[in-house]
């Protein structure tokens, strides 16, 4: 499954380029040329990521960054021509997780873009994982059970690759927090909470949802074999 990376530059030829090379390296580009028009597409598909230029019309770039932070389900990279320290400080404030000063290299930001993935979103193995007949499939983002699929989002496809891939230890909320939808993500533990019940309901016409258990004042663990 594809990261999905958004691209909010006003000028068109700039907008073109990065997207082209996006896609060639595998990255789905979405494209927008001002905030508004960002927060429309981001309305309708939640991108991994944002590139985003500092001068834009309406909104500046800086201002919308703050407001990513705020929500913290995606990495975001400011690229612009403003080089002064002062500017790379008031954006790495605002929470931009890395700054690339215009002009740079393809190569450079393709690279750039892999550590930040790498650093803010846990990533998925390519291994085939199997449990009591529940089998996960990272690559082709499947889960299955005697051959009839199982379909889940993308946070419970997650939850249960690291259930599976650490089963019988006991995580609290917090934990599966960090592990499941990455360290920068701040919200309610009671979140978990939410998922941990659409994953179970996923998983109850095969009986797969009694491998999770739920350990009383303290989280969840999966067993190997229902209890």
């Amino acid at each position: 499954m594809s990261s999905t990376i958004l691209v909010v530059e006003d000028e068109p030829e700039m907008q073109q380029l990065i997207a082209v090379n996006l896609q060639q390296a595998g990255y789905r580009a979405l494209r927008a040329a001002n905030v508004p028009a960002a927060e429309t597409l981001m309305r309708e598909v939640r991108p991994n990521m944002v590139l985003l230029d500092w001068t834009l019309p309406e909104t500046l770039g800086v201002t919308f960054a703050r407001r990513l932070r705020g929500d913290q389900r995606t990495a975001d990279i400011m690229l612009t021509a403003r080089a002064q320290e002062s500017d790379k400080v008031t954006a790495l404030d605002a929470g931009v997780d890395d700054y690339i000063t215009k002009p740079f290299s393809l190569r450079e930001l393709l690279a750039r873009i892999r550590a930040v993935m790498r650093r803010c979103a846990p990533q998925l193995g390519d291994e085939v994982i199997e449990t009591a007949g529940l089998k996960l499939e990272s690559v082709v983002h499947r889960v299955s059970c005697g051959g009839h699929d199982i379909e889940l989002g993308d946070i419970e496809f997650r939850m249960l690759h690291f259930f599976m891939t650490h089963a019988e230890r006991v995580y609290s909320r917090a934990q599966l927090l960090d592990e499941v939808w990455g360290d920068r993500v701040f919200v309610e533990e009671r979140t978990v909470d939410v998922h941990i019940r659409r994953l179970r309901q996923a998983l109850a016409p095969t009986g797969h949802d009694r491998l999770i258990e739920t350990v009383r004042g303290t989280g969840y663990r999966f067993r190997r074999n229902p209890a």
